[in-house]
C-alpha cells in the first residue's frame, strides 16, 4: 500500500493538487486553506444564522474606542474588556433577531437605494458632493470593507424602519395627558411649625455602653483599608515650559502670527430644530420649500422648531464664538456667509437649519495685555518636543531601574512622596485609577518593580513605586469612639424629634390647638407650586406627598430638616389647569406618546429575543 501511495504521488493529478495548494498559500495564506475546510469561526448562532468572530472582534474594537473617547482622561486600563465583550455579543444577538424579523416582513433595500443613502451622507461629501476617496478612507478607518459597510447599512436601515414604525405607533389618551398636567400645575396651601434639635437636647444621652455595642455590631465599618506609602516622579509639560526663556523678538513674532486668532469673531445665528427621525428628510424638504416660497425663517422657527426657548424669538440664538456649539453645528455656522442658510445639519439634539444673521469681530488686544498669556503658550510650544523626548527616556529608564533615584537624577526630576494611598486612591496624582491599579498590582506591590509611566492628565505623566505596605487592620475602639458618639447623637436626636413631632400631630388630630402644645407658631404658605423655593425643599416634598385633606380637617405630616423637624398641616389642594402654560398640553401629549412608543418597541425587542433560538460555542 505504501508503494501505491509513493507511485501515485508522482502522478499528474497529484502535481496539479500540490500546485493549487502552493498558489493558494502564496496569494491568500494558510487561513485560506484552513478556512476553506472549516468555515469562518462563529461566536453565536441565532435561529441558524451565524455571528462571525471577525464581525464580533471588529465591533468590540469600535466599542472600546467609543468608550475611551467618552472618558475625560482616556485610559485603556480603565476598560472592562469582559463587560465590553458581553455587551457587544448581546447587542449583536439582538441586532440579528431584528434583522431576521425585518427579512420575514419583506423589508429589503436594493443596491440602488444603498447607493442613494451613501451619496447623501455628509461625512462622505466634499464641497457638497459625494467623494469616493473620502468614503473609502472613512470606511477603512472603521475597520470595514466597502462591501461590509454596504451590508451593515442595509441591515440597519430595515431595522430602523421597524423601529420607527413601532415607536411612532405610541398613543396616549388626551385625558391622561390633561390629568398629568393638572397634577403638575397643582398648588397647595399648608402651614409649618419648626421644632429645633435643641428642643430634645435634655433627653439626649449616649453612654459608653452604647458606643461599645455599636462598635461591636458594626466592626466591619471600622477597618482601615490596606494602604501604601509611595514615591513617585511627575513629568509635566508645564514644568518644562517654565524653564524655557522667550525673547522679546520671539514674543513679538508670535503675537503677529496669532493676530488673526486673537481678533475674536462672534456670529449671531438662528435655527429651526426638528427631531431626528425616519421622516426628518421629508420635513426638512418641506421647510426648505416654504423658505424658497418666501416665508420668513423666524416665522417658521416659531411654528416648527422643537427648541421652544429659541422658537419664541424666531429661532434666535444670539452671538457666540467658537467652542460654544456642537462641533457639526459650529462647522456649518462658520462656513456660512452673512444672510445664508445652511443645509440640514445633524447633531445629538436633532436636525437643524441654521441661518447666519450677523457677524461681529473684536479688535486685536495690544501686546501688553496678552504678554503673559502668549509667553506661556509659546513656552509650551517650545517644550512640547522636549516633553515627548523626556517622556520616552523616563519610560525606558524607569522600566529598567530598581528604584526611582537613577531615573530622577538622570533626567533632573524630583522624587516626591505620598502616604496612605488605598485602592480607592488618594491625593493627586493617585486620584487616577489606572495609576492606583498599577501601584497595587502584584509586580509592583510584591515584586518591587516601578509602575509603568502613566499619563494622568494632559501632558502630565507619573511613574511610582511602593515604599511601605500596610495590611488592612481593625481600628481600636478608642480611635473611633468620638466618631461613633457623634453618629449616635445625630441618630438619637432624629428619633427623639420624630417622636416629638408624632406626639404633636396626635394632639392636633384630637382637636388640641397648637398654642397649648408649647411647639411654636404656624408659618403660613399659600398657593405653593411644586417648584416653589419659599420653603425648605424637604418640607415641599413632604407637603406634596400628603393625602388630600377632608373638608375642614387638615392632613398632617413631618419632614426632617437640617436644624430639626417640621410639622406640616396641609389645608387645601388647588387643582391645576391643563390650559396653563399655552402649548404645554400638546408637548406633554407628544412626549408621553414618544415614551409609550419606546416602551412598546422595547417590549417588541424582548419578545423577539425570547422567541429566538440562540446558541454560543
Amino acid at each position: 500500500m505504501l508503494q501505491d501511495i509513493r507511485e501515485n504521488s508522482q502522478g499528474t493529478i497529484a502535481k496539479i493538487i500540490i500546485g493549487l495548494l502552493i498558489v493558494s498559500l502564496s496569494i491568500w495564506g494558510m487561513d485560506a486553506i484552513v478556512g476553506g475546510f472549516s468555515g469562518e469561526p462563529e461566536v453565536a448562532t441565532v435561529n441558524g444564522e451565524d455571528i462571525t468572530e471577525r464581525e464580533f472582534l471588529r465591533v468590540v474594537q469600535m466599542e472600546s474606542q467609543r468608550r475611551l473617547s467618552g472618558m475625560e482622561r482616556p485610559d485603556p486600563a480603565m476598560l472592562n474588556e469582559d463587560q465590553i465583550r458581553k455587551d457587544v455579543l448581546d447587542s449583536l444577538v439582538q441586532e440579528q433577531v431584528l434583522i431576521q424579523d425585518a427579512n420575514a416582513q419583506g423589508l429589503v433595500l436594493d443596491d440602488e437605494d444603498i447607493d442613494a443613502l451613501i451619496t447623501q451622507m455628509p461625512q462622505f461629501q466634499v464641497d457638497g458632493q459625494f467623494n469616493r476617496d473620502r468614503f473609502v478612507s472613512s470606511v477603512r478607518n472603521l475597520g470595514m470593507g466597502v462591501g461590509e459597510f454596504r451590508e451593515a447599512m442595509r441591515k440597519q436601515y430595515v431595522v430602523n424602519q421597524i423601529r420607527g414604525g413601532v415607536m411612532q405607533s405610541g398613543l396616549v389618551a388626551n385625558e391622561n395627558a390633561a390629568q398629568l398636567l393638572r397634577i403638575q400645575n397643582q398648588t397647595r396651601d399648608f402651614r409649618v411649625v419648626q421644632i429645633p434639635a435643641s428642643a430634645v437636647s435634655d433627653e439626649l444621652e449616649v453612654t459608653d455602653a452604647d458606643i461599645e455595642a455599636f462598635y461591636k455590631e458594626n466592626s466591619d465599618a471600622f477597618r482601615q483599608a490596606e494602604q501604601v506609602d509611595a514615591t513617585y516622579i511627575t513629568l509635566s509639560l508645564g514644568v518644562l515650559a517654565e524653564k524655557v526663556e522667550i525673547s522679546q523678538e520671539d514674543l513679538e513674532a508670535y503675537y503677529e502670527q496669532r493676530a488673526g486668532d486673537l481678533a475674536r469673531e462672534e456670529r449671531r445665528a438662528s435655527h429651526i430644530l426638528i427631531e431626528d427621525g425616519s421622516d426628518s428628510d421629508q420635513v426638512m424638504a418641506a421647510i426648505q420649500k416654504r423658505l424658497d416660497a418666501g416665508e420668513s425663517f423666524g416665522d417658521l422657527a416659531k411654528e416648527l422648531s422643537v427648541d421652544t426657548v429659541s422658537a419664541k424669538e424666531g429661532g434666535d440664538l444670539g452671538f457666540a464664538g467658537r467652542g460654544v456649539y456642537d462641533e457639526a453645528f459650529e462647522k456649518a455656522l462658520f462656513a456660512l456667509e452673512e444672510g445664508e442658510i445652511s443645509d440640514p445639519v445633524k447633531t445629538s439634539f436633532g436636525v437643524h437649519l441654521i441661518s447666519l444673521d450677523d457677524v461681529r469681530r473684536s479688535e486685536v488686544p495690544p501686546l501688553a495685555e496678552l504678554e503673559q498669556q502668549l509667553r506661556t503658550e509659546l513656552a509650551r510650544k517650545h517644550a512640547q518636543e522636549e516633553y515627548a523626548e523626556v517622556r520616552a527616556q523616563l519610560a525606558d529608564s524607569a522600566y529598567a531601574a530598581d528604584d526611582l533615584a537613577g531615573p530622577a537624577k538622570e533626567l533632573g526630576l524630583e522624587i516626591r512622596e505620598a502616604t496612605g494611598v488605598t485602592k480607592d486612591g488618594g491625593q493627586a496624582p493617585f486620584d487616577h485609577s489606572g495609576l492606583v491599579r498599577q501601584l497595587f498590582s502584584e509586580d509592583v506591590l510584591e515584586g518591587g518593580y516601578n509602575t509603568e509611566l502613566i499619563d494622568v492628565g494632559d501632558n502630565v505623566s507619573v511613574v511610582a513605586r511602593v515604599g511601605e505596605y500596610r495590611k488592612a487592620q481593625q481600628l481600636a475602639l478608642e480611635d473611633v469612639q468620638n466618631d461613633i458618639r457623634s453618629s449616635l447623637e445625630t441618630r438619637k436626636t432624629r428619633e427623639l424629634l420624630g417622636a416629638r413631632a408624632d406626639a404633636i400631630i396626635a394632639d392636633l388630630e384630637k382637636g388640641e390647638a397648637l398654642e397649648t402644645l408649647n411647639a411654636g407658631d404656624w408659618e403660613q404658605f399659600e398657593g405653593q407650586a411644586r417648584n416653589a423655593q419659599s420653603a425648605d425643599q424637604q418640607v415641599m416634598r413632604a407637603a406634596f406627598s400628603l393625602v388630600r385633606p377632608a373638608e375642614g380637617e387638615p392632613s398632617y405630616g413631618t419632614a426632617m430638616t437640617k436644624n430639626g423637624v417640621a410639622v406640616i398641616a396641609l389645608d387645601a389642594v388647588n387643582e391645576g389647569s391643563p390650559e396653563e402654560g399655552g402649548g404645554d398640553l400638546d408637548q406633554l401629549r407628544t412626549f408621553l406618546a414618544s415614551l409609550e412608543g419606546q416602551r412598546e418597541y422595547a417590549a417588541y425587542q424582548q419578545f423577539l429575543r425570547n422567541s429566538a433560538e440562540v446558541s454560543r460555542p
